[in-house]
């Protein structure tokens, strides 16, 4: 057999070029351990790895509501897409999912609209293919802001449904 360097020039450029189509090839490969680049809203590109860990595999691990409801909104239904179909394709993890709410109205009032929103989340799986029995919803009404602040901004990350994986 020939060295590389005895090869002719066309040979070394059609070895090369098969080198560097296999070496591609191969980092498109799906693995245990793959990886995919999603863009989510106006941000950068983010690569996420599926290691069995749905905060590491999906663009977000919670979606927003607007004032006083629990309707999804388009934004929430495709993140839901994205959360539902990674726990289809993981029937072995279960999640809760925390209901959330801004300061505003009484802390009754924030329990209910908090676990109104972790149910809809919940329903929304539900008829996406996840069983109900692997997700259970709580309420956090007020109680845990994600920011703190009295001014719409504030108030919008904290109106929000969280997953957080049980196992």
């Amino acid at each position: 057999m020939s060295s590389f360097h005895e090869l002719s020039w066309p040979t070394k450029a059609l070895s090369a070029a098969a080198a560097l189509a296999m070496i591609l090839s191969l980092s498109g490969c799906p693995s245990g351990d793959a990886t995919k680049s999603q863009a989510g809203g106006d941000g950068p590109a983010v690569t996420v790895t599926d290691d069995g860990i749905l905060v590491n595999a999906v663009s977000s691990d919670r979606v927003f509501f607007d004032y006083d409801s629990a309707a999804l909104r388009p934004d929430a239904q495709a993140t839901l897409s994205e959360i539902g179909a990674w726990l289809v394709n993981h029937p072995d993890k279960n999640v809760t999912i925390e209901g959330h709410c801004d300061e505003r109205g009484t802390r009754e009032y924030n329990l209910a609209l908090g676990e109104r929103r972790a149910t809809s989340v919940a329903n929304y799986l539900a008829a996406a293919g996840v069983e109900l029995s692997r997700m259970q919803t709580v309420s956090y009404g007020k109680e845990r802001p994600a920011q703190d602040g009295s001014d719409e901004s504030s108030w919008a990350q904290n109106r929000r449904a969280v997953f957080i994986q049980s196992n």
